[in-house]
């Protein structure tokens, strides 16, 4: 009976809401299908279930939405935008959540009205809401700040979008990333977080956290990645890769660049000059290559550095003793001081990451939270795609006629 008394309840204030929108003014029939249940009931949710509030919120939504003509808005309108990429949704992630790129340029703003920017961020959320399943409600935003140089320009675009979000489109968020922001956003944005409705909800991320991700590291996508790679046209075709040698020592490097020791030495000296015996046989000496001639004199050891010759007599003559002083000193036992164990560090010990109780770091967790949409990030953007999504009004012209051209085609193929 619990169940069924809360849902009572949820219908009543749905009730109670239409009622007060239509003593204020009657409703048209387009309001009439925005101000839908699932519509009210995200708008009571977000008012913490206060009729009054809610409803004021819904009125008010609904004339913003009449002024921004939301009727209106199509793809005609937004030809260049949708060419170059500014604001488009990507995909669906796991949970069937569309997700919405935006990669406005920090110039956009200055060529185009603040009017134009809210039409363009309404009719890519109307589009992102029109792909949504039956049983979803959310979206995901990805907001690209590499375009932006300036840390407050950005502020105030990041501020008037989840504005927007908050005031019209409540309920509707479920995630936003800022991914590489100016460097001075950090410092702007903890001072503006409180201040941000749907600030719990954002979160900051760079890029190059995710530059060595085993899952997306295409080397032939990103060409910082695919520098480091070896290239092979570097070669001379006249040199012989592969091998080098001097008067100490050759060494060969492997062509297989997954070996664990990509170079090795070899036991033969091919150059001219040599330094000492090099045949194996001659002065009881073994092979050119050895601990004392493949490696520098300044490390060689007092042995290494005496003649060729007798190393037993290297060791007596070489080198003269010299008597060490005599001990005066007696050192009582109770004198020597032990090593003590360290005390523990405030920092924790990297054996604690291995265990099960460990709390995950706050910038571990977004980093996580991030990784499910870093495919959707680094797609490349295809309008033909894009467009395929929209559906009527919202798809123009191309989105009307489109059917009807693929019937008539249908049609006549259906005559042969």
């Amino acid at each position: 009976m619990g169940k069924k008394d809360q849902a009572q309840k949820e219908r009543e204030r749905v009730q109670t809401v239409l009622e007060l929108l239509k003593k204020q003014a009657p409703l048209t029939v387009k309001q009439e299908k925005f101000c839908s249940t699932v519509c009210v009931e995200r708008f009571l949710k977000a008012k913490g279930d206060n009729v009054k509030k809610a409803a004021k919120q819904l009125r008010n939504c609904l004339a913003w939405r009449d002024s921004i003509g939301t009727d209106n808005l199509i793809a005609d309108e937004f030809s260049a935008e949708l060419a170059e990429g500014v604001a488009y949704v990507a995909g669906h992630d796991d949970e069937l959540r569309p997700v919405v790129i935006f990669r406005i340029k920090q110039d956009y703003q200055k060529f185009n009205s603040q009017k134009l920017f809210t039409r363009l961020l309404v009719f890519t959320l109307e589009v992102a809401i029109q792909t949504m399943a039956k049983n979803v409600e959310q979206f995901v935003l990805l907001f690209d700040a590499n375009f932006f140089r300036s840390a407050s320009a950005f502020m105030n675009m990041l501020l008037a979008t989840l504005k927007i979000i908050s005031d019209y489109y409540p309920g509707r968020l479920y995630k936003a990333f800022v991914i590489d922001p100016p460097s001075l956003f950090s410092y702007l944005w903890k001072g503006m977080k409180p201040f941000v409705e749907l600030s719990a909800l954002t979160t900051v991320v760079s890029s190059l956290d995710y530059e060595e991700s085993l899952e997306f590291n295409d080397f032939t996508s990103y060409p910082r990645a695919a520098s480091m790679r070896f290239n092979h046209s570097s070669v001379l075709s006249s040199a012989k890769p592969g091998s080098c040698s001097s008067s100490r020592f050759s060494f060969t490097v492997s062509h297989h660049f997954d070996s664990l020791k990509p170079w090795y030495l070899s036991l033969t000296d091919t150059s001219a000059s040599k330094v000492g015996p090099t045949n194996p046989s001659q002065n009881g000496f073994g092979p050119s290559i050895s601990p004392i001639n493949g490696r520098s004199l300044s490390f060689a050891s007092p042995v290494a550095r005496g003649p060729r010759g007798n190393f037993d007599a290297g060791r007596k003559g070489f080198f003269p003793s010299t008597p060490m002083p005599q001990k005066t000193q007696k050192l009582d036992p109770s004198m020597i001081r032990h090593p003590r164990t360290p005390k523990p560090s405030f920092l924790q010990s990297p054996a604690l990451f291995f265990r099960k109780d460990y709390q995950v770091t706050r910038g571990e967790k977004s980093r996580e939270s991030f990784v499910p949409f870093l495919k959707f990030y680094r797609r490349p953007y295809d309008e033909m795609i894009y467009r395929s999504k929209m559906k009527p009004p919202l798809g123009g012209l191309i989105s009307i006629i489109s059917p009807q051209l693929k019937r008539r085609h249908m049609s006549i193929s259906q005559r042969f």
